[in-house]
């Protein structure tokens, strides 16, 4: 009898001690996006927002009582999206993904993890058919292309228009777009929002983001002589474009970037001649801090970790701010299955301004942040500050150099 009461007593602890070293299991999140190539410093500096995140969770004594684990998958096309989800699901034994710098890069890594049957979280990438596919495995915490679409048209009418002096039906716009699933969705719904509101639009214009010549797509804008150049690109293409404006000597009345083009590498790169371009993109740390609660605080971390200031702080910041939403799905969710991770999603309501950027969280049928929002800024003085909607904007902050001189 003390035998059979030893024995089970020797299983009930084994059991304990097997649940326990269960529960104490990292969540690992493999994060997938193009850390090596032509895309590889604002990827790099996107994940950064990821991995603070992780650091500020694990502080609080992680999610569900675990340790968060950021696991880095290089992949810089669809393909190696594909071979980045395998290898991250056999050989790191992730429990779901996290990215990406890439649409078209996201499309393919989140199919991919669905094989698998693992959750996706999307934190950037902006694509409209991301969320249109329905995946079962996939939801955005940021913004989509519609959203910048909308904004970029919205800031174009009610703000600079009125600087250039003249009436939607007398504005002439040129629309120049990546080719990608990114750039082109953004494009076509900014074609049909302008011709609705009246605006004519004087050329579409695409271009491969690893081109090494655009002087083609400057000639061709130039001759429709537009009041407001709107441009969707990457880093790189937006860069050579810019520089190519800049050494043909054309300076449209109005430049209006969306994506990109408020980082520090493009003061680097060009100088005063950012001066008085606009952009549309995620929030900025510069925004009133009661409508970015966490911003400061979120500079800090990053300046403490890497000892340097970012270079694109808005990216970091939206990578930041997505991961923070979901590390309160998986708490709610009670880990990371998919069926009860999706049904944690349609359940958060966060409201506006809970979270670092400034972000709520609630989600539509299609698994799309509601409650993520683009500001407009302008370059003043080698800053990239917030100008729009005016209550963001910092006390002081006023509109210059319209039309571009």
């Amino acid at each position: 009898m003390r035998k059979s009461y030893l024995t089970v007593a020797l299983l009930v602890a084994g059991l304990f001690t097997l649940s326990s070293t269960q529960a104490q299991e990292p969540i690992r999140i493999g994060d997938i996006s193009p850390f090596t190539g032509p895309l590889a410093q604002p990827a790099s500096e996107f994940a950064a927002g990821h991995e603070l995140a992780a650091d500020v969770i694990n502080a609080r004594g992680g999610v569900l009582g675990r340790k968060v684990v950021v696991i880095r998958g290089d992949a810089g096309n669809p393909q190696q999206g594909i071979s980045a989800v395998e290898k991250l699901v056999n050989q790191d034994k992730v429990d779901l993904f996290m990215g990406t710098y890439g649409s078209a890069l996201a499309n393919a890594a989140s199919d991919a993890a669905l094989r698998y049957n693992k959750f996706y979280w999307e934190t950037a990438s902006l694509a409209q058919e991301l969320t249109e596919r329905g995946l079962p495995n996939f939801a955005r915490g940021g913004p989509n292309a519609a959203i910048y679409a909308e904004s970029s048209v919205k800031s174009a009418l009610e703000v600079i228009a009125p600087k250039l002096g003249k009436k939607a039906d007398q504005l002439k716009v040129w629309i120049e777009h990546e080719e990608s699933v990114y750039g082109t969705s953004i494009a076509q719904m900014q074609k049909k929002l302008f011709e609705t509101a009246g605006v004519k639009v004087v050329g579409v214009g695409a271009h491969n983001f690893r081109a090494i010549d655009l002087n083609d797509a400057i000639l061709r804008a130039r001759g429709a002589t537009p009041d407001i150049w709107v441009l969707t690109g990457y880093v790189p293409d937006s860069t050579l474009l810019l520089r190519t404006m800049r050494d043909q000597g054309y300076v449209p009345p109005a430049i209006l970037m969306l994506g990109t083009g408020d980082g520090r590498e493009f003061q680097q790169a060009l100088g005063g001649f950012m001066d008085g371009i606009f952009v549309v993109n995620y929030p900025h740390e510069d925004v009133v801090p009661r409508f970015a609660p966490g911003a400061a605080a979120f500079m800090e971390a990053y300046r403490k970790k890497y000892g340097r200031e970012p270079s694109s702080p808005y990216l970091v910041l939206v990578g930041y701010t997505s991961t923070m939403i979901l590390f309160d799905v998986i708490a709610s969710a009670g880990g990371t299955d998919v069926d009860k991770m999706r049904a944690a999603v349609a359940a958060i309501d966060k409201p506006p301004y809970t979270y670092a950027n400034g972000y709520g969280a609630k989600f539509d049928a299609k698994m799309q942040n509601t409650r993520a929002f683009t500001n407009l800024t302008q370059w003043q003085k080698g800053r990239s500050v917030t100008v729009y909607p005016n209550e963001m904007a910092a006390p002081g902050v006023v509109l210059v150099n319209i039309p571009r001189k």
